[in-house]
């Protein structure tokens, strides 16, 4: 019961919902924490940002100086004074403001080092945990998005429009009328941000999810190119992929139509209260209320002060985006949380255990699997058998802690195997899936699983247990041969005798092979059938699911499945005997073949 319990617990914290409804308090946001660990230098961009806004006003006072000083008196001395100043100043601000932005920039490849991990890990098991939510490469984009915003010009706005009040009290120092025009300048400007952020809102959305939309299909399309040209669907899924992608740049336009427009039409009007300003310094002048100097001086400053409004609702669009994936970080984040290693347990060698069991896929409540029982001691092979759809190879996922049980147990020496991490269980388990995928990257890299300490006597050990040393010495550069995505540059037979290699790598206790024989010739499955007793012979437990009976051949143990549950489990002869009454015409090889 409390083994149950605590599955139970393990499997609560996945997925519950497609809809990720789940309590969420914003405190507890991972993103959150890394930025605050950069509260440091947040805080040195906001100084170099008050030093920034002050040395703006170098242009407005040598002008206001020039106009009312250099000109009446003639005095080029003072000219040459002023110049040098204002030069020495401008350098000053030039260099924060070179400063300000490399901290930006690298505030956001610190978020992307803290997080990256992270991201990359809720990726594999957004995969395995919630295989219908949208791309799963989503969350990598959504990082990336976030990066580029705080690497943008977009967070300098924020920084800089706390100043706006700063710039208004001068302008109202030099005349009350001046404040007025620039501060009605300001709040129609804010007007226009707030109106901005309603109506690109729901765009933004659109364009995020058509985009995800687009690029499944894409790498949908990619995936099965020669079905769709062998078949002629290459047309029909053209046209299908085009309707989604005319959604995507209408929704993109849209968004962009809405923070542009809104962006261009600010600008027109910040030139147009820049031009009101003047008429309204050169009113003063003729009304004697105001020195030629504030004019300009005026102008400037008006500038300057409603700049970051300006530059808030031009770099809106990336801010809503930027906005929008943190949200759905924040929640992936959470859905995934980070697991802590749990206390190292020794590696296991008595027995896989496997006690009322029952399981459902990912994002659904039909159950697949149930109520499975057995246990395997070591030296043990077991075959699972059964008509298609009858759970095989959810079973097999569950004995490689792929998907989590509902209900029951499944444990190596007594040990679930949740209370393992999936490193460390990993290095005691090989797993051949019924798609076959090899990496980018050299034969020996994949059939080491690309680890880093490995030795050559290791990758070799492996390939000789799946016997394919040779096939690889066959190869253009041998073990250093660069497969491309997919193992593209081999047969299928090849990348599943490579996949073998890959599963016995380290002689894991726990071998799982799900029909591992269905693109193999007879060379192939002898070897397949040698490995096999080689797993055993060394004390080692294989598990294969088989369709083909010739994968029986090094078994000692069936367990017949149907509709779920265990129709059967027994040896060999006694299981196979009792389907071949209600199969007659199964042939089957019930004799391991000779190990040399």
């Amino acid at each position: 019961m409390l083994l149950s319990t605590q599955n139970r617990n393990v499997q609560n914290r996945n997925v519950k919902s497609t809809g990720f409804i789940m309590r969420r308090h914003t405190s507890d946001s991972e993103i959150s924490g890394a930025l605050g660990a950069c509260r440091g230098a947040f805080i040195g961009i906001g100084v170099f940002s008050g030093f920034i806004n002050i040395l703006a006003l170098s242009g407005s006072l040598f002008m206001m100086e020039v106009y009312d000083r250099v000109i009446p008196s003639g005095s080029l001395p003072t000219l040459a004074g002023l110049f040098t100043l204002v030069t020495i100043l401008y350098a000053f601000q030039g260099a924060l403001e070179l400063m300000r932005s490399r901290l930006l920039t690298r505030i956001g490849a610190s978020l992307d080092q803290t997080l990256g991990a992270r991201v990359f890990d809720s990726v594999i098991g957004l995969q395995l945990r919630a295989p219908k939510v949208g791309e799963t490469s989503q969350p990598l984009r959504d990082l990336d998005i976030i990066r580029s915003f705080l690497s943008s010009s977009g967070p300098t706005a924020f920084f800089d429009l706390p100043w706006l009040p700063f710039y208004l009290a001068i302008l109202f120092l030099f005349h009350q009328l001046l404040g007025l025009a620039v501060l009605a300048g300001a709040v129609f400007l804010i007007f226009l941000t707030l109106l901005t952020e309603l109506m690109s809102r729901q765009p933004t959305q659109d364009t995020a999810r058509h985009s995800v939309a687009r690029s499944r299909m894409m790498e949908m399309s990619r995936r099965n190119a020669e079905a769709l040209v062998a078949m002629g669907m290459t047309g029909r899924v053209r046209q299908k992929w085009q309707e989604v992608s005319r959604l995507h740049i209408d929704a993109q336009q849209s968004t962009s139509d809405t923070s542009g427009g809104f962006g261009g039409f600010g600008r027109v009007f910040r030139m147009l209260l820049q031009s009101a300003v003047l008429a309204v310094g050169a009113y003063l002048v003729i009304g004697q209320e105001a020195t030629s100097g504030v004019i300009i001086a005026g102008s400037i400053l008006s500038a300057r002060a409603l700049a970051p409004i300006d530059l808030a609702i031009s770099n809106w669009k990336g801010f809503s985006a930027a906005r929008q994936a943190k949200q759905r970080l924040d929640k992936l984040l959470v859905l995934l949380p980070e697991q802590k290693a749990p206390m190292a347990l020794p590696r296991p060698q008595f027995a896989l255990q496997v006690i009322g069991v029952a399981a459902a896929p990912p994002e659904t409540q039909k159950i697949v699997v149930q109520d499975i029982n057995f246990i395997l001691k070591p030296g043990s092979g077991l075959g699972i058998i059964g008509p298609s759809a009858s759970g095989k190879s959810s079973l097999a996922r569950l004995l490689v802690g792929v998907w989590n049980p509902q209900r029951g147990t499944i444990a190596l020496d007594g040990a679930p195997l949740a209370q393992w991490s999936s490193e460390a269980l990993g290095a005691h388990i090989g797993y051949l899936p019924q798609n076959v995928e090899l990496l980018e990257g050299t034969v020996a890299e994949n059939i080491s699983r690309f680890e880093t300490d490995t030795t050559p006597e290791k990758i070799i050990a492996a390939a000789k247990a799946a016997y394919v040393h040779e096939m690889v010495l066959g190869l253009p550069q041998g073990y250093d041969t660069q497969l491309g995505e997919q193992g593209e540059s081999l047969s299928s037979g090849q990348r599943q005798r490579l996949a073998l290699a890959r599963a016995l790598y380290g002689e894991p206790f726990l071998v799982v092979l799900d029909e591992p024989n269905s693109n193999l010739d007879a060379e192939g499955e002898e070897a397949l059938t040698r490995a096999m007793m080689g797993v055993r012979q060394r004390q080692g437990i294989v598990v294969v699911v088989a369709h083909r009976p010739s994968a029986l051949a090094a078994v000692d143990l069936v367990l017949a499945m149907s509709s779920g549950r265990q129709h059967a489990f027994g040896p060999k002869d006694d299981v196979l005997a009792s389907v071949l009454q209600q199969a007659p015409g199964l042939k089957v090889v019930s004799k391991p073949a000779a190990v040399s």
